[in-house]
């Protein structure tokens, strides 16, 4: 009789902790699977925000075994990325991201951040199988007067014709190549509205006129802003971010422009204009691009 009460405590024992493996099992496969089914889009979006709020875990959408860092301002890998949150004061850093986009296994972002001073950014990050594997930006100081009265982050905001990403991109690189860098000039209104035109770089005043006018300026200056190679161009609807390489105020330049098309018109931009440091200041040899 004894031997039958604990062969069936013993039979008991066994069935619960099978039953506790499986559930863990299925804890820990549910929890992959509520993983696997964000969208790069979140997961950097998570991770932006981790910077504020020290949330640990979005860490783990990043590939720690191949992580290529091209912020020339940090180290590379996973490594460069904890020291440099590990130098900010406790409690400083913010993170707003007003703006985000997906291409491809491409997300990118506009973001407000307070990290080191208050900064404008766009962030690009690369994804494999399902992880961050790289990362480029490109900051510049938020100015607090701007000459057109809009904000570096204000406008618009929503995603839409998504059927004409690709035609929308076509248009950004073409304008690019024919006014920014100057092969077909005279064709700015075949990509600029004549109509709208609502411009967030600082120094810069709506519409083309004001353009022209900041344009100017520069070459009176001596100080003519140059394009000269353009890196990536990105698009989620009616968005396209461009990544460009030159010269402003006579210094080596990273341009990274975001547009807003409607009716095949470009009719709202948004930027940021960073230094490239020098080779000998770089913390990884990446490159900014």
């Amino acid at each position: 009789m004894v031997k039958t009460i604990l062969s069936g405590i013993a039979l008991t024992a066994i069935l619960w902790s099978c039953s506790t493996t499986k559930s863990k099992e299925t804890l820990t496969n549910k929890k992959e699977e509520k993983m696997e089914l964000k969208s790069n889009k979140q997961k950097v979006i998570e991770l932006l925000n981790s910077i504020e709020n020290g949330d640990s875990k979005p860490v783990a959408y990043i590939n720690p075994n191949n992580y290529k860092q091209h912020n020339l301002a940090v180290g590379d890998g996973l490594e460069g990325f904890g020291q440099v949150l590990s130098q900010l004061p406790k409690g400083s850093a913010k993170v707003e991201v007003i703006r985000a986009f997906e291409d491809g296994n491409f997300v990118f972002t506009h973001t407000k951040y307070n990290f080191f001073g208050p900064k404008a950014g766009f962030d690009i990050f690369r994804f494999e199988d399902g992880l961050i594997v790289e990362h480029w930006d490109n900051l510049q100081d938020i100015s607090t007067e701007t000459v057109s009265g809009r904000t570096q982050f204000d406008g618009s905001s929503e995603i839409t014709n998504l059927n004409k990403t690709k035609a929308n991109k076509e248009l950004v690189k073409n304008f690019v190549a024919d006014v920014l860098m100057g092969a077909n000039p005279d064709k700015i209104t075949d990509y600029i509205s004549t109509e709208t035109y609502l411009q967030h770089n600082p120094n810069v005043g709506d519409g083309l006129s004001g353009l022209g006018k900041a344009l100017e300026e520069l070459a009176k200056a001596g100080m003519p802003m140059k394009f000269t190679k353009n890196h990536k161009i990105l698009g989620e609807g009616n968005f396209v971010l461009s990544v460009s390489e030159g010269e402003f105020l006579n210094k080596h330049v990273a341009f990274y422009d975001l547009f807003r098309i409607e009716n095949d018109k470009i009719v709202e931009h948004w930027d940021t204009i960073e230094e490239i440091l020098e080779v000998s200041k770089s913390k990884n040899m990446n490159g900014k691009f």
